[in-house]
């Protein structure tokens, strides 16, 4: 009887072990396993806090920074300030008329392109027709290459002026005329609103 006592408590301390190590992978291990997960999730929320704190203590840096650059920008007058993309194209044109007569050009012709937005600017764009010299030609696009503001010359084709038959030697006489036809473009910012 001693032996069978024996027997019944090590099986009921044996199954008492087990019932201590199922509970502990049942209960006690998945418990302490979601407290460590946590404690992880927790720590790398604390970081992304901390590192959204400083980027919001150098906020007032950045917009200042960014204020100093745009008045820079404003103060250049590389952007036409003209209201709408009518007004701009007008403005271009005049310009652009005012540099061929001064510099003893002919124009042809201007003709107001459809204004395209893109990336928060207006691109205005002036197809014109110009006759004259290369000096001419030289003094329009350097005018309109240090001009503010900005112009810049697009798709130029420059081709030489026929020139004219003599009537006593029936030769034709070379000509220092060139039909020049290009695009003015200029960019204007878009209002935000």
């Amino acid at each position: 009887m001693a032996a069978y006592n024996k027997t019944r408590r090590w099986i009921a301390v044996g199954l008492l072990a087990a019932v201590i190590a199922i509970f502990s992978v049942v209960v006690i291990t998945p418990i302490v396993s979601k407290g460590m997960e946590l404690h992880e999730t927790k720590n790398a929320l604390v970081f992304k806090l901390q590192k959204y704190q400083r980027i919001l203590a150098r906020k007032e840096t950045v917009t200042e920074g960014m204020d100093k650059i745009k008045a820079q920008h404003l103060s250049q007058g590389y952007f036409n300030t003209q209201g709408t993309g009518a007004l701009a194209s007008a403005d271009v044109q005049e310009f652009i008329k005012r540099a061929i007569v001064d510099a003893g050009g002919q124009l042809t012709s201007t003709q107001a392109l459809p204004v395209s937005n893109k990336d928060g600017f207006s691109r205005i764009m002036v197809k014109v027709r110009m006759t004259g010299n290369i000096e001419e030609l030289r003094a329009v696009l350097y005018k309109m290459e240090t001009s503010v503001p900005l112009i810049i010359v697009d798709q130029i084709d420059i081709r030489p002026v026929r020139g004219i038959r003599n009537r006593r030697t029936r030769q034709i006489e070379s000509s220092n005329e060139l039909n020049v036809n290009f695009q003015a473009v200029s960019f204007m910012r878009i209002p935000p609103g």
